[in-house]
């Protein structure tokens, strides 16, 4: 996977997490009025919570820490949907709790693939192929279903348009998925796998730092405002 596209994918990301919990809340509560919009951040959010147990269990069981990598994707994008449909109408020290939240869960599971690749390599087990390209197809037909439901919403407010790329840019660790089971298949050894993982483990780990920072600050605001009143 070219490393342009990794950068693109988390400069995206931590444009995508940070306009979920800091930007232009005000449009994003108006957007939530609609019910279709709202229907299909529901159907989103079941979608990314059924993938992420559906990679966790196929992570652990064909041995592949990329699948494990990419089910942070899907947990991040399911807190977002939940946060988004959730918790619209709290105060900001609220939002920014949620937000505080999950960048730390993203830095935990980021830390823990890191681990788990390392157990891998110890271990010297490969793992299987097959499993992972199927999961990967799946989630990749997943986030294309997501991103062509939100299509429509691309030009609203900030956080529409921040949802529609992080379901169209999650396609990108998908893919790298797939390609990582090509490459487990062609050389029979876990490298591709244990490859992309860190790599992705590595913008799971930026992407929570970022919400977190986000979080921060605007706890550090929400405080300001407070005392000055």
């Amino acid at each position: 996977m070219p490393a342009h596209q990794h950068d693109d994918h988390d400069h995206n990301h931590a444009k995508h997490h940070d306009n979920h919990h800091g930007h232009n809340h005000g449009d994003a509560a108006r957007a939530a009025t609609d019910p279709r919009y709202r229907k299909i951040l529901w159907f989103a959010l079941v979608v990314n919570a059924a993938m992420f147990a559906l990679e966790l269990g196929a992570g652990f069981k064909s041995g592949s820490v990329s699948l494990l990598a990419d089910a942070i994707d899907f947990f991040s994008d399911a807190i977002n949907y939940a946060l988004t449909l959730a918790v619209l109408g709290s105060g900001l020290m609220t939002r920014s709790r949620a937000a505080l939240f999950k960048g730390c869960c993203m830095l935990v599971f980021g830390v823990f693939v890191i681990a788990r690749a390392g157990w891998v390599f110890k271990q010297g087990a490969t793992p299987e192929a097959l499993t992972m390209g199927t999961v990967g197809l799946l989630a990749l037909i997943a986030n294309v279903s997501v991103a062509a439901l939100l299509y429509a919403w691309r030009e609203g407010d900030a956080n529409m348009r921040s949802v529609w790329l992080c379901s169209r840019n999650d396609a990108i660790g998908n893919v790298a998925v797939m390609l990582a089971a090509l490459g487990v298949l062609g050389t029979a050894s876990a490298w591709p796998d244990l490859v992309v993982a860190v790599i992705m483990a590595l913008l799971a780990i930026v992407g929570g730092w970022s919400v977190l920072g986000q979080a921060r600050r605007e706890m550090a605001a929400g405080s300001q405002t407070k005392a000055d009143l």
